[in-house]
C-alpha cells in the first residue's frame, strides 16, 4: 500500500470510530467521500494556505467530526455556510445530508477555487459555491439555516445574515470557549440557545450557539 493509501486507510478508521462514538450513521459511500475531501484538502494545503491544521492525525477530528457535531440541528434547508473557508462545516454536512441544498460562501478566491474543484471531483450535486461577501448576497429570507465556524462575533454574523433567513430560520454558530459576552450583545428581538458539543479526539471545549428570532418577545410587544 502506498503512503497516501495508508493515510486514507488510517483516516477511514478514525472516521468510523468517531462516527460510532457520535452515533452518526453514514453509509460507505458517504465515508469514502469524506476521506476523499480530506485527501484533496491536504493536497491543496501544501501549496495554498486553506487551513491552519497541518497534522494528518488531527484533520479527521478537527475538520470532519467537528463539522458533523452539529448534524442533529441541520434538519432543514436550504443552508448557507458563511465564511466557509475550505468548506467547513459545509462540505461534511452536505455529504451527510444529501437531500439538503447547501450554499458555501467565501470571499477568498483561492478557497472557492478549491471548493469548486473538490465539489466537482466528489460529485456533490447539492452544493453551490459563491465567491463573495455575505453582505452582498441578494437572497432575502431564502435560507432556513445559516452555519458558521469561527466566522465572526455573533452580533456581526447576525447583522449580515439575518436578512437572508426565513422568518423561522436559525443561525448555527460554532464556537470554542463559552461565548457568554457575545450572547449578551445579541440585538433585541433575537434569542440564543447554547449547546455543548462533544467531538471525539478533541479536548478543546466546543459549543454550538443557536440564534433565532424571539417570537415570544414579538407577542408581548
Amino acid at each position: 500500500m502506498t503512503q497516501s493509501g495508508e493515510q486514507a486507510a488510517d483516516w477511514q478508521r478514525q472516521l468510523a470510530s468517531g462516527l460510532d462514538a457520535m452515533r452518526v450513521v453514514l453509509d460507505r459511500a458517504q465515508q469514502v467521500a469524506l476521506v476523499g475531501y480530506l485527501q484533496r484538502l491536504t493536497k491543496w494545503n501544501r501549496s495554498y494556505n486553506l487551513t491552519a491544521v497541518r497534522d494528518p492525525k488531527a484533520v479527521v477530528s478537527r475538520h470532519v467530526l467537528d463539522s458533523l457535531s452539529i448534524l442533529p440541528w441541520v434538519d432543514s434547508g436550504p443552508v448557507l455556510d458563511v465564511g466557509t473557508g475550505a468548506g467547513l462545516p459545509g462540505i461534511p454536512l452536505a455529504i451527510a445530508r444529501p437531500a439538503v441544498d447547501f450554499c458555501l460562501l467565501d470571499s477568498s478566491g483561492k478557497k472557492t477555487r478549491f471548493l469548486r474543484q473538490a465539489v466537482s471531483e466528489l460529485g456533490l450535486s447539492n452544493i453551490e459555491i459563491i465567491h463573495g461577501r455575505v453582505e452582498q448576497l441578494d437572497r432575502r429570507q431564502h435560507y432556513a439555516l445559516v452555519t458558521s465556524r469561527a466566522f465572526a462575533a455573533l452580533a456581526d454574523m447576525l447583522k449580515a445574515s439575518a436578512p437572508l433567513l426565513t422568518e423561522s430560520g436559525r443561525c448555527l454558530a460554532m464556537k470554542g470557549a463559552l461565548p457568554s459576552d457575545e450572547i449578551a450583545r445579541l440585538p433585541l428581538g433575537w434569542c440564543a440557545e447554547l449547546v455543548p458539543l462533544e467531538v471525539p479526539g478533541e479536548r478543546a471545549r466546543r459549543h454550538l450557539v443557536i440564534v433565532q428570532r424571539d417570537h415570544h418577545q414579538d407577542g408581548e410587544a
